[in-house]
């Protein structure tokens, strides 16, 4: 047996010898421990030092090859910036996968950089990095649905929808806004520095944002993503017509999934049996075809009950997405008054035809008289609105649709303890349609209202009451100064009321 002390002195002999014999000079090395971990990249350096490579413990200018695992060429790039005290890499530098030192290791020198080993990355050097106001109301700025920081905006999106399953309105929207802030950046974020100066980013998020960038994770994130709190709530809040409040129940009395649901044998209301009933489809993605498809069926229906409807496709679809968890039309006619009635006859004709597998209606309950400038502006419009879930068959290649009809569904179902379940494999699938009826005089404000984003329409009447005096609303826009209501033809109209540069649907995804 060897000493201990004596052990230790030959490991650091071994190691200086290890440093000492070098093979390639050319070639400096140096492997980036986020992902990997300390000793996975203590066992690399001593494996590659052995075969000869040049690979030291801190980066410097006399690096040439930096490696990685299990990271993108960006998040290298950042790490990099935080840990080397700003000393940015350079265009010389190859920045690559493990794989290409691996693949060096087994052949005992180093390969041919192929395109294959290289990561690849979109970040420019932080000398390069432009100046970039960022105003403080997100219906200031332009949000586009593609934008450089996804890795941390989903993080903190993850923390806020925790916080409104704990029905924490305050903490989710802080969090909501710090993530809208930082999709608005044309550049992503490398180090804390890059945040100086921008708003709404609590320290809070800021916490989060900064454990990211260092080790790659948030902690508290990964906590929270695979608490069964979490997942339950989740889950249970997926089924059409279940609630946070009423999901928390759920939840505290043991169940975690929809399944449980129905095993327990839960009192559940119409819209949440049709929930568990098409809880798959209805918690898979809805594509651009098969919105289109359905815009067409509802076309039909509306034109076919009063012919020269406007039919406007709103929500994330008219904001430029490919995929959604629903689909929202707003209808209106220029003869103001005519859209009176519409609703009933609209259900009737699409139940009729077969397309309606569940819905439930709402009169409209605005009046100006009552609702504008008295009531407080809230998220929640009161048209007349039809919640409904439709039968949708299988789309074509050209967005058109084959939709089953009538209420034959052998084949496709199966009971369990009463309540039917959808099964893998039908010809059709069931989609989430909201149909809201508008009046031609309030219809930019519906428009508006529901396109979103959501928390895009919560600045828009935060910047209205606090900064204009006004009351915004999918219904109307009050001016408390001059005790009025202030008309719009168009969406244009109204950022003009408000003071505000128009932005169009497509970058308002805060």
């Amino acid at each position: 047996m060897v000493p201990l002390k004596r052990r230790k002195l030959t490991a650091a002999q071994t190691e200086n010898q290890d440093n000492k014999v070098c093979k390639f000079p050319d070639i400096t090395v140096y492997i980036v421990e986020r992902k990997m971990g300390a000793s996975r990249k203590a066992f690399l350096t001593r494996l590659g030092r052995s075969k000869g490579f040049l690979i030291e413990e801190t980066y410097s200018s006399s690096v040439t090859h930096v490696v990685s695992e299990s990271n993108t060429g960006d998040e290298v790039q950042a790490w990099v910036n935080n840990h080397t005290e700003g000393k940015a890499l350079t265009d010389s530098i190859h920045l690559l996968d493990i794989s290409w030192l691996t693949e060096s290791m087994a052949e005992g020198g180093p390969v041919a950089v192929q395109d294959r080993h290289r990561l690849k990355t979109s970040l420019k050097s932080s000398e390069d990095t432009p100046s970039f106001t960022v105003k403080s109301y997100a219906c200031q700025r332009r949000t586009p649905l593609k934008h450089h920081n996804t890795f941390l905006t989903e993080a903190l999106e993850i923390l806020a929808e925790n916080a409104e399953f704990g029905e924490n309105e305050g903490r989710s929207v802080a969090f909501r806004r710090s993530a809208s802030v930082l999709k608005a950046l044309p550049y992503a974020v490398r180090q804390m520095d890059d945040l100086k100066n921008l708003p709404c980013l609590g320290e809070h998020s800021q916490r989060v944002i900064k454990e990211i960038l260092e080790d790659g994770s948030s902690r508290e994130v990964e906590s929270t993503r695979q608490s069964a709190q979490f997942q339950a709530m989740k889950a249970l809040t997926g089924v059409f017509g279940v609630g946070v409040r009423s999901a928390d129940r759920g939840f505290r009395e043991g169940l975690l999934c929809p399944s449980d649901l129905i095993r327990t044998g839960q009192k559940l209301n119409k819209a949440q049996q049709a929930g568990v009933q098409y809880y798959d489809d209805l918690n898979r993605p809805v594509t651009k075809q098969e919105a289109l498809a359905i815009s067409q069926i509802v076309e039909r229906a509306v034109n076919s009950v009063l012919p020269g409807s406007i039919i406007t496709l709103t929500g994330g679809f008219r904001r430029g997405k490919e995929v959604g968890h629903d689909v929202d039309f707003l209808i209106t006619h220029e003869e103001e008054g005519v859209e009176e009635g519409l609703m009933p006859k609209l259900v009737n004709w699409l139940d009729e035809q077969g397309f309606l597998l569940y819905q439930k209606t709402t009169r409209n309950s605005y009046l100006e008289s009552k609702d504008g400038p008295a009531r407080p502006p809230n998220n929640m419009d009161r048209f007349e609105r039809c919640f409904s879930i439709f039968k949708l068959g299988q789309c074509s290649e050209d967005s058109s649709a084959v939709l089953e009809t009538g209420s034959d569904d052998s084949g496709t179902t199966d009971n369990v303890n009463g309540t039917t379940r959808q099964q893998p494999g039908s010809s059709w699938r069931a989609v989430r349609v909201d149909l809201v009826v508008s009046p031609f005089s309030q219809f930019a404000f519906a428009t508006l209202g529901w396109t979103g984003s959501k928390l895009f329409e919560r600045e828009l009447r935060r910047w209205a009451g606090q900064e204009k005096g006004m009351s915004l609303s999918s219904h109307a826009l009050y001016d408390s100064k001059q005790q009025r209501y202030l008309r719009a033809n168009s969406e244009e109209e109204i950022f003009a009321h408000l003071g505000l540069e128009f932005i169009p649907p497509c970058e308002r995804n805060s």
